[in-house]
Parts: C-alpha cells; structure tokens; sequence
C-alpha cells in the first residue's frame, strides 16, 4: 500500500575510506582474507570451471544440433566452444585482487571526500551469499561502479564477485587481463543467433550459479545511464539466473538490488557531449593513463546502499509453477514461456525501481532542478528559499536525501554550488550555468546553442536523478490541467507514452496511480471530492512544479511526433534518423519558429520560454528514440523507421497507428 511504501526505514552508514585515511594502504591490501562462503560450494579453480562447462550436457547438447546443422565434424565445433569460453572467462586470482585494494585506496581517497556503505545491508548479504547463490545488481551510471563494488566487498571481508563486463575493455592492453584477474568475464553485447556463443555463454554463467562459485554481478540496465534516469532493464542475464531454480538446480536464489550514487559524476562532461552526438571514445590503455588528471578534482561523496535481498521462490510463489519446466530433460534448452518471461519482466522492473528508491539524493539535484527551470539564471536568496521548499516535498514524498540538518540551507546550497563549479557560477548574487566551448559547430550561432546544451544536459543528468520521485504526481498533475474529467484515463495516456522514459511497472497503472493521489493528498496539493480529484488552495505551487518536472520530456516528445508527421523520409535507416531529428530540432530553434506548447495553463502564463532556449533540443536528445519504443512497442522492430507513404500505402497499419498516436499526442500537449 501507499503508506507502507513511503515509512521505509533508512540504514545507518558508515564511511569506508575514513580508516583508510588513518591507515596503511599496505596493511590493508596484505590482510588475512578470509570470506564466508556459500555452505553449498563446490570448490573449484577458474580452469576447473571451464572443464565443467565444456563437458556439461546441456553444451554437449548444442555442440551436437550445430555440428549437425552446419556440417561440421564436432571436434571442430567443440573447439569452437573451447576458444569462445577462454575469451570469456574470468581468471580470478587473489593477488590481483589485493593490488587492486592498495591502488584503488590511493585512488578513491583522492577523488572522492566519502564512501558511505549501509552496514546492515553488508551484515543481510554475508548472511545471504552463506544460505544461497547470489546475484548483485548495481544500478550503473559510471565505471567506477563495478570497481567499487568489488572495493567494498573486500574491505567487509565478503566473497569476491564475478562480474558480467562488455568485451570494450578486452582491448585494452595489460588492463583487460587485470580486469579479468580480478573477476571480470567478457560477454559480446549482441549475440544475434549464434546459438553456440549463446549456450557457452549461459552454461557458464549457470555454473557459476549451481556451484556457488561466487556472487555472480551484472547490471540490469545493460549499460551505463548517460541521463541520470534509470534504463529499462535488460533480460536476458536475468532469464539465466533464473533458469536454475525453475529447473529444480538450486532451492533458490537472492537477488541484491545495490543503490550506487554520486554527488558528482566522473564522466559527466563526456556524457553531455554523446548525448549531443560526440562519438564515445573508444577504451584504451592510453586513455585511461591521460584520465589520471581527474585525481586532482573533487568529487565529493559517493552513498552505496545495499538492498534487501530478494529470494525468487518468494517472488514465484503462486506465480509461476516450476513443473512445465521438467517436462523436459534438463539439458535440453527450452524459450521461456510467455508466463515465465512476463515473470522475469516484472521481477527486473521492480529490482530497478528497489534501485531508485534507495538512491541517496544529494542537495545539488535539487539546485540542478531548479536552475533548469529558470534558464536565465536565479537570485542566490530565491534559490535558496525555493530548494528548502523543493527538500521538504521530496521528504514528503519518500526521498533518501543526504542533507545535513544540523547546518544552515544557505551554507548547504552553497558548498554544493562550489562543488559543482563546473556547472553553475555566483555573481552578483545571482546564479547561473556555466556555459562551455564546444568547437567543431558549423557557424557561431549553431556553437552558443551546442555550447549551452553540453551545460544544460550536464545539469540534467543531476535532476534525472530525482525524476522516479515525482514522474508519477507529475503525470496526474498534467492529467488534471488537461482532461480535469478523464484524469485516469489522460494519466494512462500518458503512462504508456513514457512506458520506455521512466521505470513504470507493466501492469500496474491503478496501484501507480492510487500511490500518486495519496502523495498529492499527503501534502495538501489535491483532495478528492465526489470521487473527482480537485486542486486544493495550497496546491498550486505544488502541481505547478509537478507539471515543470514533465515539461521538457513532452516538450521533447511533440518536437519528435512533429518531425514524424511532418519531415520524415521514405527508408529512413534508424541510425540516421537520430542525427536527422537533432538536425530538425536544431534549426527550428535557432529560427526561432519552435512552438512551444507548454502543458498547462499556469506555464503558459508565468513562465514565457524564449525561442531560443535550448532546454527543448536537450529533451528531445534525452527521449526521441525512447519515443519510438513506446509508440510502436506492439509492432515488430525493424531496422528501419516506418516509412512516410502516400495513397494506398497510408493504410499501412504501423505507420496509421504511429501518425494517429503522434497526432493525438501533438494534440494533448
């Protein structure tokens, strides 16, 4: 229910760096390490593992269908296997591991002024990784999450993990082998349909599982969050983790959801320039050596939040029944069922929003939100006044929130606004975002607006960060300016729409909405009067800065659905339609000929949006490809954007259904 979803009890922390600092790193890294272990266990060294795998039934198996439908001898396809398997395994070695806790010390004290662990979540896992296989499932929004991971566990004396790494870091010389020395192991991010990479794959991963050969560590996002929002989760790793208990392998398995959050991130200039359509820079050895400069930059704390660990026969009791998956021998693969997939399904969603709520938010997110909604820049005293207002609705509303009670919100908002001096600068008494050079624009009014848009989507990666706080007032809020008599059925609308934006668990629009109204009647903003939901006298400020939270996202959204009905070529290849919408948008802001129709009537009067604001140009690279998810998300994916036809061809059901749902949304924002 609503109330006992917002009267959570928050862990105690405790910072792990601050022995560090009054300690040798030495010492620390030498120390007698001795982990409790899986009561399960099957000890085996990492070479003994890969026997295991190779010999098993179930790659035996596949071994045998690919020899026979390829027409190779299976000699051949077996030392296929072998070579696939040793450029994916991990070698595990103490020492490795020990040089990594004596360099990785030098580094986080450094960088960061805190790493702050939630101890009774340390004491939950020790007692989980003794009772049954574990999975970890860190949200990822920086590389140095994994390395972290790994660090902590260490200093708690827990079993090391084995971690799920893309093969981007294979390349890079001496640190790919120290990666995978360390735990690592190497999967390819698409398998497409080599059947034989993907039975390696899964059968290694597996092993791991039913041996309890160590925590098993993968991001469920699939890849680092460039936004700050959560990505929807990937499931094919879940799908293999599970497999092992709905096959009878093991009695059950945790799975630890682990909050990773960072007052400021290491690569949030670079994230700002990919999002602008900068190529990523490739990994490399070299690379790597040029980063060292950031050792000098403060970075402030960083919270890590171990989460309650979630057995899976809870989760599949009176959901999922484990006998249609015997009906089989067990080596002989099987695709999930449509109960079972929609089973793993919910399970990631609601591992990510674990994630979300146990996030620990920092002032500057609050500072970040607000600053984006004043594009000129605000009065230090108006900041200040507005984010004490902003602290005590996101309390309200559930947050974790890092904020020290026992100072004053001026010096709070200050040392924040020092931190993040990259971003924001103070004169005057006034506070602005700093504005940075970005060469490369094809004229100088094209550059002011990439220059603007590197500071604005750095700062919205911060306010991102709050967004799984508000998204679900906020679609009511809008619901309520737009059909004051259909809210329900508007906040649906609109909930499908943002179905790939934000973590929204399938199926569960009523509970999302009942848990949003309780919100907004817990601080006054709405109250419910013959079953309609009213605006109290108190609520405007409120539901007005709900509305804001949403305005670039469906700002970004008609930008996009404009550009659908309007501009689009036939045989668009989807890799060139996201440069042709950040073209589109570009243009028509900088000839001031954006319309930009706020949702509600209250932005639309106290708040004029200037023509040339950038805010729209960096929603729409937030959201536009999302957008395309959630409109044809029924429909087959294709490599292609559906084509703009004329005459007979208009009836084709995919781009009909595309235009009308554009259109409607054209016309609702």
């Amino acid at each position: 229910t609503g109330s006992h979803y917002y009267e959570i009890k928050r862990d105690d922390f405790e910072d792990v760096l601050e022995e560090r600092r009054n300690s040798s790193d030495l010492r620390y890294a030498l120390r007698c390490y001795t982990p409790a272990l899986y009561k399960g266990l099957v000890p085996c060294k990492a070479s003994m593992l890969k026997s295991i795998v190779l010999q098993s039934d179930s790659l035996q198996y596949v071994v045998g269908q690919v020899s026979a439908e390829c027409g190779e001898s299976r000699e051949a396809v077996q030392e296929e296997a072998a070579l696939l398997l040793e450029e994916m395994a991990h070698r595990l070695q103490l020492g490795t591991i020990r040089f990594f806790a004596f360099t990785l010390s030098k580094a986080f004290k450094a960088l960061f002024r805190g790493v702050c662990v939630n101890e009774e979540g340390i004491q939950r896992l020790q007692q989980a990784i003794q009772e049954h296989p574990v999975v970890l499932l860190p949200s990822h929004r920086s590389y140095m999450d994994f390395l972290m991971m790994s660090y902590i566990l260490y200093t708690y004396d827990l079993a090391l993990p084995v971690i799920a790494a893309g093969m981007d870091f294979i390349s890079m010389k001496f640190v790919g082998e120290m990666l995978r020395m360390s735990g690592a192991f190497f999967i390819r991010r698409s398998f497409g349909g080599d059947k034989l990479y993907w039975a390696v794959f899964s059968e290694y991963v597996k092993t791991m599982l039913r041996n309890g050969y160590a925590p098993i560590e993968f991001f469920l996002e699939g890849t680092r969050s460039r936004t700050g929002k959560s990505l929807t989760p990937k499931t094919g790793l879940l799908n293999i983790v599970m497999e092992p208990f709905f096959k009878g392998e093991v009695f059950d398995v945790n799975l630890v959801p682990v909050s990773i959050s960072y007052e400021r991130i290491l690569e949030e200039s670079l994230y700002a320039r990919e999002l602008l359509g900068v190529p990523k820079p490739k990994e490399s050895t070299s690379g790597l050596l040029k980063a060292r400069r950031i050792l000098s930059e403060d970075y402030g704390s960083m919270h890590v939040y171990f989460g309650h660990p979630v057995s899976i026969r809870s989760l599949a009791q009176g959901h999922i029944s484990r006998s249609q998956h015997n009906l089989l021998p067990r080596h002989i693969p099987q695709k999930p069922t449509a109960d079972t997939q929609a089973f793993v399904n919910d399970t990631a969603f609601r591992l990510v929003r674990l994630q979300e709520e146990n996030m620990v938010l920092k002032p500057w997110v609050l500072l970040a939100t607000l600053l984006l909604q004043n594009p000129d820049g605000m009065d230090l005293s108006t900041l200040t006044e507005q984010a004490d207002w902003l602290r005590r609705l996101a309390l309200a509303f559930g947050a974790f929130l890092d904020w020290p009670d026992h100072e004053p919100c001026s010096k709070v908002i200050s040392s924040s606004l020092a931190l993040h001096k990259n971003l924001v600068c103070v004169s005057g008494g006034r506070v602005r975002l700093v504005v940075e050079e970005l060469p490369g624009a094809e004229s100088a009014t094209e550059e002011a607006g990439f220059n603007r848009a590197v500071s604005v989507l750095s700062c919205a990666s911060y306010r991102n960060q709050i967004l799984h706080l508000f998204v679900r007032p906020a679609l009511i809020a809008v619901a309520m300016q737009t059909a004051n008599y259909e809210v329900f059925n508007c906040f649906n609308f609109l909930r499908n729409v943002f179905s790939n934006e934000f973590i929204l668990c399938p199926g569960a629009a009523v509970q999302d909405f009942e848990e949003a109204c309780y919100l907004l009647g817990k601080c006054g903003a709405v109250q419910e009067l013959q079953q309609d939901l009213v605006m109290s006298q108190s609520g405007q400020t409120t539901l007005a800065f709900l509305c804001s939270v949403l305005d670039p996202f469906l700002q970004g959204y008609q930008v996009v659905c404009r550009y659908l009905c309007e501009e689009l070529e036939e045989n668009l290849l989807e890799n060139k339609f996201v440069p042709a919408v950040r073209s589109f948008t570009l243009q028509l802001i900088l000839s001031g000929t954006c319309v930009m129709i706020l949702i509600t009537a209250y932005t639309i009067k106290s708040r004029q949006t200037s023509p040339h604001s950038v805010q729209p140009l960096c929603a729409v690279f937030e959201v536009f490809s999302l957008l395309i998810l959630s409109l044809t998300k029924s429909t087959k994916r294709s490599n292609k954007v559906p084509e703009k036809r004329t005459g007979k061809e208009s009836d084709s059901v995919l781009w009909s259904t595309l235009k009308a749902v554009c259109v409607k949304t054209l016309v609702l924002i």
